[in-house]
């Protein structure tokens, strides 16, 4: 967010600026654009360390696409070579080489464990073979029924290509074994993997992590301008409770009720800061927006073109149908309803609540001339909802059975940060983190909208100043530049992915710069950027703003309002109108 939009406190009229200033220093000292130059840092070193170094097995990709065609042409069914086919295919990756491992290891979070927390950082090599041995009785059971289930099935479509496949009871009963054999397979694979257990040593690679980060962020800091020294003194504290957090995920009985690391970092962070208190040594390296966003243009990557333009017709019906109408009802409501007694706090709060949180608060501050405490508040307000919700949706969203996609463009439109949202879409998948994503990118387009929206409206009707207005360039100004990274990199990466083909994106791309680098090292900083809110969130503070209640009483009414008509116009807009879309995605 753009702090700098706030003047001191000591001016006692106006406190935020109405006229954004912008200069070539912003490129290195604002935190929005040193997000950006850092994300495509990273992004630029996976492409380096992966794209010159594809698998061997690469050159087989088009053999293998070429014995699934003639199959598919030749039977009806899936045959027993088009699974073999498909199944080496599958495998060609580029994280399964030594290298690809080896970053893999190094980034990789703790693991999972039971009844011992020490369990999820180190497995010696007796403890992983004791772990694996009860287990083999039942893979060698599995192993025979798979090759049982095979020998049938090939018997099975001998029969079947022997009538040419034109006998349908035949080619019914070849398919079927076929589909038979492919569950032993996997029940196999998976019974294989319960007695391979692997033993490791995570301290090492994690203090060289946390080394590796503090370093990485904090030359950030110290070319905007911030001590280095103080960053990095600080940075293991929030690095170590961003550990515990992923130690609680993985815990057994947690990891399958779905508690995710979002989840333990706020309240690992919460439990400090409302106790003994944030100590004043951490809180340099206590940076919520510069982690998020970071890993937000991180995220861009993995958004690519195509998918953004299979959901983008539904997609903006939800972001740019919902969030207006939000925003003016809330507004009305706290004007007719609750009875607001500053028109600017009502503003402020309606926008930060309808749009994307704080970044949308400043701008609409701004462009309306809030005061500082009202801004203040509905930053703290949006704080508070934000980690209400991004714990609470998905919950709720999983206990309830809603479809990934939908509950994706749910918390897409209605969770305030951005940050937030890939945290919550992260609970419960990749489906429903890409959709919430790609929503809440569309959602941010509104930012400078609303902004210069609002400007207009207060010069026009409230304010009634003749000849007053707000520049695009002042749009420009207040438009969150992280935005633009996550853009950029969302541009790069699908032109890199049509590029290269399909099936080579899939092997060096996605199964290679993204998924053996930098998606591990973008939920490093959302992990990090959790804890951060945890950690300079107080309760205590928050007490004087609720005076009166209708500031809260605003903020409930819309997200209750938002809540319930974005997942109507979410169910409309992808499963009743644009069904085929939600089916491809």
């Amino acid at each position: 967010m753009a702090t700098d939009t706030v003047k001191s406190q000591a001016e006692p009229d106006y406190v935020v600026i109405d006229s954004g200033k912008t200069s070539l220093r912003d490129l290195y000292t604002k935190e929005d654009w040193m997000a950006v130059w850092m994300g495509f840092f990273l992004l630029i070193v996976g492409l380096l360390i992966y794209l010159p170094n594809p698998p061997e097995k690469a050159a087989e990709i088009p053999t293998y696409n070429t014995i699934m065609k003639e199959e598919a042409a030749k039977a009806p069914f899936k045959t027993i070579e088009w699974h073999n086919a498909s199944s080496a295919k599958r495998g060609v990756r580029a994280t399964n080489q030594d290298f690809a491992k080896t970053i893999q290891n190094f980034l990789s979070a703790p693991s999972d464990w039971d009844t011992n927390p020490l369990d999820a950082l180190i497995r010696t090599e007796e403890t992983a073979k004791a772990m694996g041995a009860p287990f083999k009785e039942a893979a060698d059971k599995a192993k025979a029924a798979a090759e049982a289930a095979i020998a049938k099935a090939k018997t099975a479509q001998a029969a079947a290509a022997a009538a040419g496949f034109k006998d349908t009871t035949l080619n019914t009963a070849a398919e079927k074994d076929i589909k038979a054999w492919q569950e032993a397979k996997d029940k196999a694979s998976k019974a294989e993997g319960k007695v391979k257990v692997k033993a490791y040593n995570r301290i090492p690679y994690l203090i060289g992590l946390c080394i590796m980060l503090a370093v990485f962020f904090g030359i950030g800091k110290a070319i905007m301008g911030a001590s280095f020294g103080k960053f990095v003194v600080g940075f293991p504290a929030v690095f170590f409770l961003a550990i515990l957090a992923y130690m609680a995920e993985t815990q057994a009985l947690m990891k399958y009720w779905g508690f995710g690391f979002p989840l333990w970092a706020i309240v690992f962070g919460l439990l400090i800061s409302n106790t003994v208190g944030t100590p004043k040594w951490i809180m340099p390296a206590v940076c919520t927006e510069y982690y998020i966003k970071t890993g937000l243009v991180l995220l861009g990557a993995e958004i690519l073109f195509n998918k953004i333009l299979a959901i983008g017709k539904p997609g903006i019906f939800v972001a740019w149908i919902c969030t207006p109408i939000t925003l003016v009802l809330t507004y009305w409501f706290g004007q007719k309803i609750v009875k607001m007694p500053s028109k600017t706090l009502n503003i402020t709060i309606s926008a930060d609540m309808s749009v994307c949180g704080v970044s949308a608060a400043i701008a609409t501050a701004a462009a309306c001339k809030a005061k500082k405490e009202e801004l203040t508040l509905a930053i703290g307000l949006s704080m508070v909802f934000t980690a209400i919700c991004m714990v609470a949706q998905p919950a709720f969203a999983k206990l309830v059975g809603m479809p990934e996609i939908l509950a994706g463009a749910w918390m897409g439109s209605t969770i305030d940060s951005t940050g937030a949202v890939a945290a919550a879409g992260a609970f419960l998948g990749q489906k429903a983190l890409y959709v919430a994503a790609t929503i809440k990118m569309i959602q941010n387009v509104l930012i400078g909208v609303v902004a210069f929206c609002v400007a207009v409206y207060w010069c026009a009707r409230v304010e009634c100043k003749p000849g007053a207005t707000v520049s695009w360039w002042e749009i420009w100004y207040r438009f969150p530049k992280f935005v633009v990274g996550f853009i950029v990199a969302s541009i790069v990466f699908s032109i890199i992915d049509q590029s290269v083909g399909k099936d080579m994106s899939t092997v060096m791309i996605d199964h290679g710069v993204l998924r053996g680098f930098t998606r591990i090292a973008r939920e490093w900083f959302f992990a990090l950027a959790f804890t951060c809110i945890g950690l300079e969130t107080n309760f205590k503070e928050f007490g004087p703003y609720f005076k009166g209640g209708k500031p809260i009483t605003l903020y409930v009414f819309g997200q209750t309002f938002q809540l319930a008509f974005t997942l109507l116009i979410g169910y409309i807009m992808f499963y009743i109108v644009f069904p085929e879309i939600t089916a491809a995605i």
